[in-house]
């Protein structure tokens, strides 16, 4: 079982649901999920890289911004629940992954 990192923004007015969300996504794509850091000094991006996760689930695109989803699809997958989005990694470029 691959590992999965959730996040959800701590700014959203529906926390409870949203991390329900993550949680339901995660066992129906069977991965082991543990969550970002909110109060950490690392960026979402930098957490992802520093876990080794290989994918993000979020329970919307909505609770990263346009910056954040681009930095996220360069070291990991992004996985949304509602709607259901699937955003795949950028590919390598020369071989080589940021």
């Amino acid at each position: 079982m691959d590992d999965a990192l959730g996040w959800v923004n701590p700014c959203s007015p529906t926390t409870e649901w949203d991390t329900a969300q993550v949680r339901r996504l995660a066992r129906r794509l069977g991965y082991a999920l543990r969550w970002a850091n909110s109060a950490s000094v690392l960026g979402l991006a930098e957490q992802v890289e520093a876990s080794g996760a290989q994918v993000v689930l979020l329970s919307s695109s909505a609770h990263v911004d346009l910056v954040t989803l681009d930095r996220l699809m360069s070291v990991a997958d992004v996985e949304c629940a509602a709607p259901r989005a699937s955003f795949g990694r950028w590919p390598a470029l020369g071989g080589v992954q940021r």
